[in-house]
């Protein structure tokens, strides 16, 4: 998902966290541990943006769709796929290209039946282009998806049918290696038909304006407001392992507020900038989510001419010290990017080693390493070949603490270049990700949190034609590679990584896009909370097993 996603001494596993091995092997807290208030309460950095999970694109309103609906499967701690509204978990048929999934009687909040139907109607209005999702990308594969996305076929001839109330039926063009991950995913859960079409253009804008079908409802969040609730589901299937009553979520930009409330015990799972990290190094509390999250500068090869040149985007990421800019700007367990895909993403099929750490071995260019003798000469060969003698361009990113002092780090690094002139955008989330994607930037300080564990989650994205392709960068060698590791090689496990390999070396060496920096969180989480499955791709909190304890 766009941007995304966080994670961030506690318990870190390679593919998610569980705080809190509380909980039997019947899934059940005995109730002599659970404390008489189950109300946590927690923070975001930002504003939640959407609960239509056609038009979602950022982790927050994953984050809590994951909590107030669910699809086909939910994840484990471990990032393995578990039945939710299917009673099992498939195994595909006809030579990889056929899931039947029978689909348990569960309801809505407004107590409507979640059938077959209501899946089929969510995949159809995301892929329809009238939607613009941006998400759309996701269902490559499945029978007609991509026509469909390019208008050349109608929605009804998606790859997907009910073929009764409780039994879905999806059809593929070709093996999907990670599709079992992608049916936990919010951008394939279910919508009721009647509600969307109720609403319009407004739904899932206020939490009003939607059901839900999760193990919470949303509920006082008017689609402006830097706080909302999420309250137990009580038509929720599986509202017996749901211990929380309540959930509190308020949108915190300042880390201080943030640490504040943590003191003074206002919040029981707070996130600190870097400033305030240091101030608490040493708290019992603090717990470092891991990420699998890349920030990244973006160039805006459209809108500024110069950026079509390699040497003047290749000069620009040299100038950065990612690994300072890691060490003593965030100074929050976060590390320099060694590649687009994130280290610990996933592991080569064969000999098990890890994708990022593979493709920086491989590229040519020292893309993610700082070099400012060879920048300045790369600068002046650049603008020689663009015809100019200077440049003035705007860095746009976030407006939260942490952001403001990151562009500020990167304009001083960049301005290092004889010529340049870098004026610093910090623009509330909602308007950054509405520019970013209409393409009303020069640079961009953007990042992506993965959506599942396979390497394509980050890499499908700089394709040519991939909506979240904001700079408009173009190779047709990095298309090609991604293209083969989709379609003639979805089969062969190691034929495919060597495809997504290339394209990552590609896009290094042409500086594409400039991994800066892979992120992680550092946090204060109140002791007596426990049972938060963490994961770092896609959703990253589920809250379904969490509680309080006394």
């Amino acid at each position: 998902m766009k941007l995304k996603k966080t994670k961030q001494l506690g318990l870190v596993a390679a593919a998610g966290l569980l705080i809190g091995p509380f909980i039997g092997n019947s899934g059940q807290v005995q109730a002599a541990k659970l404390a008489k208030n189950q109300t946590f309460r927690t923070m975001i950095s930002t504003e939640l943006t959407t609960m239509d999970n056609s038009k979602m694109t950022d982790l927050y309103a994953a984050t809590v769709l994951n909590n107030t609906n669910e699809g086909l499967y939910r994840l484990t701690s471990k990032n393995k796929p578990i039945p939710a509204v299917a009673t099992s978990v498939v195994k595909a048929k006809n030579n990889g290209l056929q899931y039947t999934f029978h689909l348990r009687h569960s309801k809505w909040s407004n107590g409507d039946p979640v059938t077959a139907k209501d899946f089929v109607y969510s995949w159809q209005r995301t892929v329809n282009p009238k939607t613009a999702s941006q998400y759309a990308f996701l269902f490559e594969g499945i029978k007609n998806a991509t026509a469909v996305a390019n208008g050349k076929k109608a929605p009804s001839e998606l790859g997907v049918k009910a073929l009764n109330d409780y039994t879905l039926q999806v059809t593929l063009e070709k093996p999907i290696p990670y599709f079992n991950l992608l049916m936990a995913n919010p951008t394939f859960y279910p919508q009721n038909e009647k509600i969307v079409k109720k609403y319009g253009s407004k739904y899932g804008t206020t939490s009003a304006k939607q059901v839900y079908n999760g193990p919470f409802r949303l509920t006082k969040w008017n689609g402006t407001g830097l706080k909302w609730t999420l309250v137990k589901n009580k038509t929720y299937w599986d509202k017996n392992k749901v211990k929380l009553h309540k959930i509190q979520y308020q949108a915190i930009k300042d880390p201080s507020t943030a640490l504040n409330l943590y003191q003074s015990n206002d919040l029981d799972d707070v996130t600190l900038s870097s400033e305030m990290a240091k101030q608490s190094a040493n708290n019992k509390d603090k717990v470092i989510r891991k990420q699998a999250s890349t920030f990244y500068l973006e160039y805006n090869q459209k809108k500024i001419p110069a950026f079509k040149n390699k040497k003047i985007r290749q000069a620009i990421s040299l100038t950065i010290d990612r690994n300072k800019l890691a060490k003593n700007v965030l100074s929050d367990g976060s590390t320099a990017a060694k590649s687009f895909v994130p280290q610990g993403l996933a592991s080569d099929p064969e000999s098990g080693k890890d994708f990022s750490a593979q493709a920086k071995a491989k590229t040519k260019q020292s893309a993610v390493n700082d070099n400012l003798k060879k920048a300045k000469k790369l600068w002046a060969q650049g603008k020689k070949e663009v015809g100019i003698k200077k440049l003035s361009v705007n860095l746009m990113g976030d407006d939260t603490d942490g952001s403001k002092k990151i562009l500020e780090y990167m304009q001083n690094s960049m301005e290092k270049l004889p010529g340049l002139k870098v004026s610093n955008q910090n623009l509330p989330f909602k308007t950054r990700l509405s520019r970013s994607e209409s393409g009303k930037f020069d640079l961009v300080m953007t990042a992506w949190n993965g959506d599942f564990g396979d390497p394509i989650t980050f890499l499908d994205l700089m394709t040519s034609k991939n909506s979240y392709n904001n700079g408009k960068w173009h190779n047709a060698s990095y298309d090609r590679a991604i293209s083969d590791s989709k379609n003639k090689n979805a089969a062969n496990a190691q034929a495919r990584w060597q495809n997504l390999l290339s394209a990552e070396t590609t896009l290094l060496d042409d500086q594409g896009i400039a991994p800066i920096y892979q992120k992680n969180e550092f946090h204060l989480l109140n002791p007596k909370v426990k049972g938060i499955i963490y994961h770092q791709t896609g959703a990253s909190y589920d809250y379904k097993t969490t509680y309080i304890a006394k």
